[in-house]
């Protein structure tokens, strides 16, 4: 199984629109969120020869901008396709996906949206002191378990053990995304990198929010084992 990154901050070379947020596609049918604007996402996915017309979900991990910004061109162009949200998140979101025609769906618990492919439900988490909900994805193969997170606001190891509940006898292959360590001190971040390997993370790939300190001490630890994630990468899992 495959992801493509299609929207982050750094690209692996000036053809690509780049900038806040995140966007990833799972297996070439599923998009993890959709970045801070939609015609980044549309010129990333023209030059990475994405058909839109097989995207048939889209999960969003949480509501905020960079991660939604991307959405409503989506359902602009296709009509009735499912977006994978929380019940939680807002009223203005959830009427412009239904206004849009997206087919709207909120799970709370863990469930399996494709193949191998689960969402883990609504894990509670905050931001500026209010309560944000987040869900990650989670991808199954010979590998082992793969994690993809928007910002992970409850925290990253309160999302993976959430994850390995679910997994017990499965080890994690890959854990990817926007960890949210950039406002963290260097120590702080050791002790959290160091719980990855507690719980047998093989590879990580931070980006987004978890701050180019945080992505050095990953790097440091996990070495070639640390992704360095950019738009245009195709990654096997």
């Amino acid at each position: 199984m495959e992801i493509k990154i299609l929207f982050d901050s750094e690209g692996i070379d000036e053809e690509f629109s780049i900038g806040w947020g995140l966007s990833v596609l799972i297996d070439g049918h599923i998009l993890f969120d959709t970045g801070e604007r939609g015609d980044y996402l549309l010129t990333n996915l023209i030059k990475m020869n994405i058909d839109m017309e097989k995207i048939d979900a889209i999960v969003i991990s949480h509501n905020h901008w960079d991660h939604t910004g991307g959405l409503w061109e989506i359902l602009k162009r296709r009509k009735g396709i499912k977006v994978h949200a929380l019940p939680n998140f807002g009223r203005e979101f959830k009427e412009k996906v239904k206004d849009l025609e997206g087919l709207l769906i909120e799970k709370e618990d863990f469930s399996e949206i494709a193949t191998n492919i689960f969402v883990t439900g609504e894990i509670s988490g905050t931001y500026n002191e209010r309560y944000m909900p987040e869900q990650a994805l989670v991808v199954k193969t010979e590998k082992g378990i793969t994690v993809i997170t928007g910002c992970a606001h409850p925290g990253i190891v309160k999302i993976l053990e959430k994850v390995k509940a679910k997994f017990s006898k499965e080890h994690f292959y890959l854990v990817l995304g926007g960890f949210h360590l950039k406002d963290h001190d260097k120590r702080l971040t050791e002790i959290m990198v160091s719980r990855f390997k507690d719980m047998h993370c093989e590879k990580v790939g931070p980006t987004h929010c978890t701050g180019k300190g945080a992505e050095a001490v990953f790097k440091k630890i996990y070495k070639e084992n640390c992704i360095s994630v950019k738009v245009g990468q195709t990654i096997s899992i």
